[in-house]
């Protein structure tokens, strides 16, 4: 069994800790996962921390008032235990035009949805899941354009972002420093972003836990979120639920 104490806990939050909606910029993390996460942050002493697609800001938003330490938009930003908060140098000008031109694109398609964030642009096709294979081959021809933006694609979603980095390495820097260095690694996720994540944590002898069907690198499997916050709050007080047995 995995004790907080020596374990560094790294977690994704769309599909992992929170539901993933039709609209991303609805989703929230309910009050009852953030009571286990700050649980599970005071009995980790601060190991904790978020690795997501999501811009910093977006993630505070969704984890009000809960501050950790995250890693946003696939590893260009972080905020570590200090509260600072470091970027990746970004083409301005170049992702102004990505901008512009997804934002076009979308407009066009109704229920298509152009996300942008630092560093990247997303394109999101939940509510036009008939428009997937139009929606990676427009962003295939961006990234042709932009040779200095790294296509990357999940669930229901494709994105061209300004730079390799990727959560595994994310996950491999924060763990050189204070609380999570000297500890054991654990990542949880549930998207085909979150594969580097676990490839790395399995390097590590860490554990990693896909959350969802899919095939994946990843140890253990768990359900949904609603079965990752039970076996989170099963550490904190060392009692995990039945459906979680099988995990360390």
């Amino acid at each position: 069994m995995l004790s907080p104490a020596k374990t560094a806990f790294f977690l994704d939050v769309d599909g992992t800790l929170a539901e993933i909606v039709s609209d991303p910029r609805q989703a929230r993390v309910s009050p009852e996962v953030l009571s286990v996460l700050d649980a599970l942050d005071a009995a980790a002493d601060g190991a904790v921390a978020l690795i997501s697609g999501r811009s910093i800001a977006q993630l505070d938003q969704m984890l009000a008032p809960l501050r950790l330490p995250c890693v946003g938009v696939h590893g260009l930003e972080q905020r570590g235990p200090d509260g600072r908060i470091t970027r990746a140098a970004v083409d301005d000008m170049a992702l102004a035009r990505l901008t512009t031109a997804t934002g076009r694109f979308a407009e066009a398609t109704p229920g298509l949805l152009a996300e942008v964030k630092p560093g990247s642009v997303a394109l999101h096709f939940r509510n036009r899941p008939q428009m997937a294979s139009a929606c990676l081959h427009f962003m295939e021809k961006q990234a042709a354009r932009n040779p200095d933006f790294f296509l990357i694609t999940g669930k229901m979603v494709t994105e061209l972002k300004c730079g390799p980095q990727n959560k595994g390495d994310a996950i491999a820097g924060l763990m050189t420093g204070k609380p999570f260095a000297g500890r054991r690694a654990f990542f949880a996720g549930d998207d085909v972003t979150d594969e580097a994540g676990f490839s790395k944590v399995n390097a590590m002898d860490g554990v990693s836990v896909k959350v969802g069907a899919g095939q994946t690198c990843a140890q253990f499997r768990l359900a949904d979120p609603a079965a990752v916050a039970r076996y989170l709050a099963g550490l904190t007080d060392f009692r995990p639920g039945s459906a979680e047995q099988s995990m360390p």
